[in-house]
């Protein structure tokens, strides 16, 4: 006898078959739409919950709660754990489970894994990775924002600004080892451990800055260090040292003259021009205030909370500048042979190798997503900017790297807990 495929039907055709039994009988209705009888009669026993639910759906799968009572109780009890923000794990929700079915007189509880896994899926629960909360937007975010913006717009239509003297510029936080967080592994395994240097905890910064026409400046490494590294760095980058290897004021002074001053317009510029910060305090001192306004420049700062809304490099920037950065470090980390410490443990890159990654990092940002990023923020819209249409990069950008977007998917794995805080510095257990 061959076999059959079974037929799912859904919701409403259902109801639709109910009607016409209820009209012509089940017999009659059932040889009308080619089913079985007793498939109408049970599709008229469930009438009540075909009602209720999607006219999408086609089946009532798994069984219903053997103890309703100790699942609503479980549910309200994982609702105020997570609502004073503790962590529950499926341990404690067995544990608690088995608390309240003693409360409640019920002998034949266990509370196995396999109920637990029931109960997540009936009460649309389920385990998720911890997050965290970078940056609370204040409460009067929103008018924040629009100060903001109508401030950047006003500057740049009273003073004449053109894209290509709205600057802006973002510190970005990294480490010599870029290491994925998750990996794809074999299921059982009881540990999952993927090979660095060890020195995924040993920071640096980089300093970003770029206009609104596309253009890029160029980029700045702060090593956290006293003196500087004897190597031979590329040409393009401009490399820094200092105790916290974080910006300070002292740092501030050399990128303006060392990065803002290679801006179109050079330092001392004959027209106005805006440049956008967060309101680090490194940004805000009386001394940078002074050394900005003798550039003939205005500052816009972005009011505190709100930089991952305003800042053009946290919209669009700084996350496909993260990836190709992780990219070439998974390079380093195969191609070529590493050396050894005496102990055996790997050495970490050179000051030269990180710095030729930034600046590949960096030429492979589109002209079109920097460009993108000032929109979004609404810094500039489409008539203030010149290259209305433009998809072109720039020249360095024509490597094969920069020629592939990268999908959202993958963009999202790259998000740093600290690209939208403000912040002051590395610990000091950092070690060079």
């Amino acid at each position: 006898m061959p076999k059959t495929r079974r037929q799912a039907y859904d919701a409403a055709y259902k109801l639709a078959a109910i009607d016409l039994a209820v009209e012509k009988g089940n017999r009659a209705a059932a040889q009308q739409i080619g089913v079985n009888e007793s498939m109408i009669r049970r599709w008229r026993k469930q009438r009540g919950e075909l009602v209720k639910c999607k006219k999408s759906t086609k089946a009532f799968r798994g069984c219903k709660a053997r103890w309703p009572q100790l699942e609503n109780e479980m549910e309200d009890w994982v609702n105020t754990q997570r609502g004073d923000g503790r962590g529950v794990s499926t341990v404690q929700l067995r544990l608690k489970a088995r608390t309240i079915a003693t409360r409640l007189k019920i002998d034949d509880f266990k509370g196995g894994q396999s109920w637990c896994c029931r109960f997540l899926r009936r009460k649309g629960l389920s385990l998720r990775a911890r997050t965290t909360l970078c940056q609370q937007l204040p409460p009067d975010f929103q008018e924040k924002m629009m100060s903001f913006q109508n401030y950047a717009q006003e500057q740049v239509a009273e003073n004449l600004i053109g894209p290509q003297n709205i600057i802006t510029m973002d510190e970005v936080p990294l480490t010599f080892d870029l290491p994925l967080t998750r990996t794809v592994n074999k299921k059982g395994e009881s540990s999952v451990a993927l090979k660095t240097t060890g020195h995924e905890k040993t920071h640096f910064t980089c300093v970003l800055s770029c206009t609104a026409s596309g253009e890029k400046l160029p980029p700045m490494v702060i090593f956290k260090r006293i003196t500087m590294p004897k190597e031979k760095f590329p040409k393009g980058i401009v490399v820094q040292v200092n105790k916290k290897g974080w910006m300070d004021e002292k740092m501030m002074d050399t990128w303006l003259t060392e990065c803002y001053g290679k801006s179109p317009g050079g330092f001392f510029r004959r027209t106005k021009a805006l440049l956008v910060m967060d309101s680090m305090r490194a940004h805000i001192t009386e001394k940078v205030k002074k050394s900005v306004t003798a550039t003939n420049s205005i500052i816009a700062i972005i009011p505190g909370g709100t930089t991952k809304y305003l800042q053009p490099l946290d919209i669009s920037v700084n996350r496909p500048f993260k990836v190709v950065m992780r990219d070439e470090w998974e390079r380093w980390m195969v191609d070529g042979e590493k050396s050894f410490t005496k102990t055996g443990r790997m050495r970490r890159a050179t000051f030269a190798d990180v710095c030729q990654w930034v600046l590949k990092a960096w030429d492979a940002v589109k002209k079109s997503t920097i460009i993108n990023g000032f929109r979004k923020a609404e810094i500039i819209t489409g008539a203030d900017d010149a290259t209305d249409n433009t998809t072109a990069t720039d020249s360095g950008a024509e490597s094969d790297t920069s020629g592939d977007s990268v999908p959202e998917a993958i963009l999202n794995l790259f998000i740093s807990d600290t690209e939208e805080s403000d912040f002051s510095g590395f610990s000091a257990s950092d070690v060079e």
